[in-house]
């Protein structure tokens, strides 16, 4: 069979005919082409108008490669002529697949976004060779700088949460999502600051429609986040988040731990101190998680405190109120039980958690209602974390969000290939 040393490739865009092919030295494939269509319409007037006027500038792109190797092609725009206008003005036609002022067609912008997923500007431009501001502006083009509430299906639960731009300096920026009928989640905000004034401003901004639709919000126990909430939703059931509650108690367990460990080390031989040593996990995982060897380390401690015991005892029957309390109602009445239970134990650990018990309850308890947690923020401020990683810090909050939005969104919105929904992948909650 004979071998043939070209081949055929489609360009993949409309209207234009292919003129000349050019491999330069560099390995790079030129192409020249032109356009098949024979009217525009007028930048003056807007009627379409026929009578040619020579040719523009030759302009030079960046498009998608072909095998591996870098293509770019050579177009010089046709001009017209309008015969309605008084001093007949000229007019270059303008074309669908570039930007009149971009250096790329459009097909490689949108190929230069996915690259840009789950990635960063400086390593996508070494890789494909363009340059950082070239590559920021396809970013700015591409990805919108707040939601288009348009485009969003019927939101019924919102999450609110915050994040601190740099560790330890309390420059916290507020993150707020929302999950759809279906499951969805949807990254709907990330606000400069978290002041009751900035999220009832934003939440005011919310579609009418849409904001009839929110039944539930998740949030932690931050103040300016539930007056503003009640305030702009007051039909909306408002959870206080259980992975925070959670957190409140078991860190109060925690700092106990720590205080028997030091107590226990002052006062045991060195040859008896073995038995608390990795001990920390053990006694931090749930107690139905635990192997057989993390459970005999556990009961070794806990035989060494009594404190510890009835603390780490109480934290679990309090876990186990969130897993199995089906209603409202009964999981009032059993954590109202646990808390006689912990005031007889005469432990001074969970004095904190109690205040905040006393003072949330009612919204602590609506999580009991349908069981809806702010998993799926948590799940967002985890991907924002290893954003600001992967990009060494991002302190622009606009850049902030368009990034995350792009890591969400971008596969969905951009990739050629059929991508699975988030409700396909995680399962429907």
């Amino acid at each position: 069979m004979p071998k043939h040393p070209l081949i055929s490739i489609p360009l993949d865009i409309p209207d234009v005919r292919v003129l000349q092919t050019e491999l330069t030295k560099a390995g790079e494939l030129i192409l020249t082409v032109e356009s098949t269509l024979t009217s525009t319409a007028c930048r003056r007037c807007g009627r379409i108008i026929t009578t040619r006027h020579g040719l523009d500038q030759p302009r030079l792109l960046r498009h998608l490669p072909i095998l591996g190797r870098v293509v770019l092609l050579r177009i010089r725009p046709k001009r017209f002529r309008c015969p309605y206008c008084d001093d007949h003005p000229t007019t270059t036609q303008q074309l669908d697949w570039y930007d009149p002022h971009a250096l790329h067609t459009k097909a490689y912008e949108r190929h230069l976004i996915v690259q840009l997923i789950n990635s960063t500007l400086s390593d996508v431009s070494e890789k494909e060779d363009v340059s950082y501001d070239a590559l920021l502006g396809v970013l700015e083009r591409s990805i919108a700088k707040t939601v288009d509430w348009d485009t969003l299906p019927p939101l019924t639960t919102l999450g609110l949460d915050e994040i601190a731009l740099l560790k330890g300096h309390r420059d916290f920026v507020a993150v707020i999502s929302a999950v759809s009928e279906d499951g969805e989640l949807y990254l709907l905000a990330v606000l400069p600051d978290r002041l009751k004034a900035t999220v009832q401003d934003w939440l005011n901004s919310i579609p009418q429609a849409i904001r009839e639709h929110i039944s539930t919000v998740c949030t932690d126990m931050w103040e300016g986040y539930i007056t503003a909430v009640e305030e702009v939703l007051p039909t909306a059931t408002i959870v206080l988040d259980r992975f925070h509650v959670a957190r409140h108690y078991r860190n109060a367990v925690d700092e106990l731990r720590k205080q028997e460990l030091q107590r226990l080390k002052s006062e045991l031989p060195k040859a008896e101190q073995e038995v608390l040593k990795q001990t920390l996990w053990p006694f931090r995982k749930r107690s139905s998680e635990l192997e057989q060897d993390e459970q005999a380390r556990l009961e070794g401690l806990l035989a060494l405190s009594l404190p510890l015991q009835q603390a780490y005892t109480l934290r679990e029957q309090l876990t186990t109120i969130f897993d199995t309390a089906r209603s409202k109602k009964e999981g009032l009445r059993r954590i109202n039980f646990w808390r006689r239970r912990v005031e007889k134990s005469g432990l001074r650990c969970f004095d904190g958690f109690l205040k905040l018990l006393e003072r949330w309850m009612d919204l602590i308890a609506n999580y009991f209602v349908e069981h809806q947690s702010s998993g799926f923020v948590e799940g967002l401020n985890n991907k924002l974390k290893v954003l600001k990683r992967r990009c060494y810090g991002l302190g622009n909050v606009v850049r902030l969000f368009q990034r995350l939005m792009l890591d969400l969104e971008g596969y969905r919105r951009f990739s050629p290939w059929p991508v699975p929904t988030y409700s396909a992948v995680h399962g429907n909650s």
